[in-house]
């Protein structure tokens, strides 16, 4: 075993040590101490001479970093390179946007939740991930720029990623997600978090991954989203997405800074699937009639006839691909979720329309035209606000207040996605 090797194996006896006793189907309690390494051999890679560079996205506001004062002590955590567990070189080099991303995308494998936390598995695992998105994929790398195992391992996703993240300036374009491989990072967590939670050792290291991201790429700590947010997935898992409000304040804190709940809390679009229940599906119904794609009477079950009008719409906008992560095939197959939300809950002025609170009759069920709003739509708006008690919704439905009427309060996901052009792949 060469020297990486014995310092790896090092901080895994120490890792240990450190979470003995902790339950590993919990998430640790408090914000506590992150446990990624302050320490790397060696020097990270510079990439070669050369690499293709594409400008940044000009219609894309930049990162808040420019004026933001960075705590000074935000610890590196140990990032393993791409040579460090084996990777293949990619099939064409990677290219190299001259921007800073603006956010972090929060991804899990979909894999098993193993139980082998030691550095082998992890670049077992990296191995696995870079196999499968360009053998099965097609993608020149792989997708994300960053992983996580679950023994809180962490490693250079695709190649060039780490050297661009420690000089703070450029980002090297990913595949992990459509729209969002320029200007966010993406970091797969090993596991599948559907209903389980990351194990302490996976969650430490990715707080401490991603405040120091935010720190030297100069991203608000609030900007930390899960996959859903963006595309029609699961990913990264109910449990994972639902500590993404205690990630975003944890992350905050290692930063040195405070941030209130409103900041940390997102309203968002809800990633709807078979079996739901509730207003927010009824409300997806008389969208999706209002559009053409679903017959009969709404009744708020996500049953198959409303899975097969949501695939149809996918497929109408060609929004439904496998995109996610190691797996690819959770994505766009009946899922309802950030891609397509938009898509249905387009922005219209109420006006004299008013809002009829619950079902109420089912009148003509006329659709409206551009920015005028049918029957349904009006339908749709008045069972989300019945559900939430609203007694006043704006004239103007736009995407944020369709957001705040189908997830609650809190700060709207934002829109804005990549320039032209970029390959995802």
């Amino acid at each position: 075993m060469d020297g990486a090797g014995r310092a790896w194996s090092r901080r895994g006896v120490l890792l240990g040590s450190l979470v003995a006793g902790a339950a590993l189907t919990g998430l640790p309690a408090g914000p506590g101490r992150a446990l990624a390494s302050t320490g790397a051999p060696g020097r990270a890679p510079v990439p070669p001479p050369g690499p293709p560079v594409a400008p940044g996205p000009p219609a894309v506001p930049g990162p808040v970093g420019d004026g933001l004062a960075h705590a000074e002590g935000v610890p590196a955590p140990y990032i393993a390179r791409c040579f460090e567990w084996g990777a293949r070189p990619p099939s064409s080099p990677p290219q190299i946007h001259d921007v800073r991303p603006i956010r972090i995308l929060v991804h899990h494998t979909a894999g098993p939740n193993g139980t082998d936390y030691g550095v082998p598995a992890a670049h077992a695992l990296a191995r696995g991930i870079q196999r499968y998105h360009m053998d099965h994929n097609g993608w020149l790398d792989s997708g994300q720029h960053f992983t996580i195992s679950r023994g809180g391992h962490v490693m250079e996703g695709r190649l060039w990623s780490l050297g661009e993240l420690n000089r703070g300036r450029r980002v090297v374009e990913g595949a992990h997600s459509p729209g969002q491989n320029v200007i966010a990072i993406g970091i797969e967590n090993e596991g599948t978090y559907t209903g389980a939670t990351p194990t302490p050792m996976l969650w430490h290291s990715l707080r401490a991954t991603c405040a120091y991201i935010c720190d030297k790429y100069g991203i608000a700590p609030t900007e930390l989203y899960g996959h859903r947010d963006f595309r029609d997935t699961l990913c990264p898992g109910d449990r994972l997405y639902a500590a993404l409000p205690r990630l975003r304040r944890e992350v905050a804190s290692l930063m040195g800074r405070r941030v209130s709940r409103t900041e940390v809390v997102r309203s968002g679009w809800p990633a709807l699937r078979g079996g739901d229940r509730g207003p927010a599906v009824e409300a997806a119904q008389y969208l999706l009639r209002d559009s053409g794609f679903y017959r009969g009477r709404p009744d708020g079950r996500y049953d198959a006839r409303t899975g097969a009008a949501v695939t149809a719409l996918q497929r109408a906008h060609r929004a439904g691909r496998p995109v996610c992560g190691a797996c690819g095939a959770d994505a766009g197959t009946g899922v309802l979720g950030g891609l397509s939300w938009p898509l249905l809950a387009r922005p219209v002025r109420l006006g004299s329309a008013g809002v009829r609170g619950g079902r109420g009759a089912e009148g003509s069920g006329v659709p409206g035209g551009p920015g005028v709003p049918g029957d349904d739509v009006v339908r749709a708006v008045g069972v989300l606000a019945a559900a939430r008690n609203t007694e006043s919704v704006p004239d103007v439905v736009d995407g944020p207040a369709w957001q705040r009427l189908l997830s609650g309060p809190g700060t709207p996901v934002p829109g804005g996605g990549d320039p032209a052009g970029v390959a995802n792949r």
